[in-house]
């Protein structure tokens, strides 16, 4: 018998004793705790209920890239509506014509990372392109990372001399400065190279704590992968390349409509109510038994 089988045996015990609502309190955190306890056995990790940082990458192909980054933003963002999540921009990187280079929002909802985490990796875009004057068809990819948020009683201790930190001017569209002091921020993590980029507080010491957020998430992921990749035997990728045979999701929107999941082979040709309107419940739950 586990440990947390004898944990939980030893808790609903104590909830059948008949002075066990004599203390409300102690009584609410002996649930709360059962049920946390349940919810590890059958596989529930507590981070799957909180929020969480997501960042939308543009992959190589300039205008039709960024632009493809501009619509899972889009697509997110309805879902999030969907969801009853909230988000706040951490960071981002516009071209003129309104696409991201890249893009990094905390989403804040009820099990936002539980539902989000399996949307990471290569997005895949297959459409005729706007930016082409032959009208052409044009293939486009987009990253997707989407990372917890780690509670204080998990983090990685770092030393000063582990972490490099540099100060920066927060820039708006086309580089133009929206303030003259050094309030974004860019952590890197000088072991792992792992940077983070923050620029959207007013204060710098805001940007600089939110960083350091996201870059214990970073951490997080990356020593999850680490267990997974030696679980698997096999040696961890340092890099994923935002380009074919990569894609965990394609939409294509020509020469035929349809969007596919190609890890759960889940599709729909429903293109416009997965784009605009957010419409992923079908995939995100085929996607919960990964």
């Amino acid at each position: 018998m586990s440990d947390i089988t004898v944990a939980i045996e030893e808790l609903e015990k104590l909830m059948q004793s008949a002075d066990f609502w004599s203390d409300k309190e102690n009584a609410q955190e002996v649930i709360k705790k059962l049920k946390e306890l349940k919810d590890t056995r059958d596989g529930v990790g507590i981070l799957d209920k909180g929020n969480a940082i997501m960042s939308i990458l543009a992959g190589a192909g300039g205008d039709d890239s960024e632009d493809f980054a501009r619509m899972l933003f889009e697509m997110y963002d309805a879902y999030f509506s969907r969801k009853g999540f909230s988000y706040s921009v951490l960071h981002d990187n516009k071209n003129d014509h309104g696409g991201f280079r890249n893009l990094t929002i905390e989403v804040t909802g009820k099990n936002a990372y539980g539902l989000l985490k399996n949307e990471s990796g290569v997005h895949r875009l297959v459409r005729i392109s706007p930016f082409n004057a032959q009208s052409k068809r044009h293939t486009s990819f987009s990253m997707v990372e989407v990372l917890p948020i780690i509670p204080p009683a998990e983090r990685k201790v770092l030393s000063p001399d582990e972490i490099r930190i540099e100060t920066s001017k927060s820039s708006g569209p086309g580089g133009q400065n929206v303030n003259k002091r050094e309030t974004a921020v860019r952590v890197i993590h000088i072991p792992t190279n792992i940077a983070v980029h923050v620029a959207t507080e007013r204060q710098q010491e805001q940007n600089k704590q939110k960083a350091l957020d996201i870059l214990q998430s970073k951490l997080f992921k990356l020593e999850e992968e680490k267990i997974k990749a030696e679980v698997e035997g096999r040696q961890i990728s340092k890099t994923t390349e935002i380009e074919w045979g990569n894609q965990i999701r394609s939409y294509v929107l020509h020469p035929y409509k349809m969007v596919k999941d190609h890890r759960t082979d889940v599709e729909t040709s429903d293109v416009e109510g997965v784009l605009e309107k957010g419409q992923l419940d079908e995939f995100v739950e085929a996607e919960k038994s990964l």
